[in-house]
This record gives C-alpha cells, sequence and structure tokens, in this order.
C-alpha cells in the first residue's frame, strides 16, 4: 500500500487509501509521523463505531507528544489493524504501508463530496 499516487490526504495529515465497495483504508502521513517521532502506542476506534469526518476517533504517542488522529471520512469501522497496535513503531518505518483503520462508508452522494474535500498527494504537499 505505497503507491502515493492512490491516496487522498486530510489536512489534519490522515491518508485515504479507495477501496472497493465502499472501503477505505485510513493512516497517517510520513510528516505526521515524523512530528511525532518514535510512535509508542495507539489507540483504535472500536469496531463498528460510526465516525465523521473530521472528528477525531483515535489517538497517536510518541515520546515527543499525543495527537489525535481524526476521521477522514464518515462512515462504519469495520476492522482495527493489530499489528499497528501491537508494533506502533512500525507506522514510523511505512506510514503508507501500515494502515490504522478501515471505514465502510454509506451513501455514494457523501461520500462524493467528503472525498472532494481531501487533498492529492501534490496539493498536501504544499500545505507541509
Amino acid at each position: 500500500m505505497n503507491d502515493l499516487d492512490r491516496l487522498l490526504f486530510a489536512s489534519t495529515h490522515e491518508w485515504v487509501k479507495v477501496g472497493a465497495d465502499g472501503m477505505y483504508w485510513v493512516g497517517i502521513s510520513n510528516h505526521a509521523q515524523e512530528a511525532l517521532g518514535d510512535v509508542m502506542f495507539v489507540q483504535l476506534p472500536e469496531l463498528r463505531a460510526e465516525v465523521i469526518q473530521g472528528q477525531a476517533c483515535a489517538s497517536i504517542e510518541s515520546l515527543k507528544a499525543a495527537s489525535d488522529i481524526h476521521a477522514p471520512i464518515s462512515g462504519t469501522i469495520v476492522e482495527v489493524n493489530q499489528i499497528a497496535i501491537d508494533a506502533p513503531e512500525t507506522i514510523n518505518s511505512k506510514p503508507y504501508e501500515i494502515w490504522l483503520f478501515k471505514i465502510k462508508c454509506k451513501g455514494e452522494v457523501l461520500i462524493a463530496s467528503e472525498l472532494d474535500a481531501l487533498l492529492s498527494p501534490a496539493a498536501y504537499d504544499t500545505t507541509l
């Protein structure tokens, strides 16, 4: 999962990979993991939790700081990545391969407007 051109980014430094059937993978950007430093702990949302675009739904802690992770799109949490929980340091070494959770979205019109609010890799880079 490291093809950056297939990712969209939130201004809060989360990335989204669009999947099939309304499924979306979510992780944090390289910029976010660099700013945090060595990740020590991640708390991910509960399965079946409803999340809303822009709202905090998880948290990540490092030696330097703790930070909220925001839902880049709205939907239902259908899976969390146990690797990220058990070995959070992998987020530092592979930020675009280690996804944190998957969201299943409802409603194509709603999701289209939410995806339009996200940034392409090039647009995201200009915000850094």
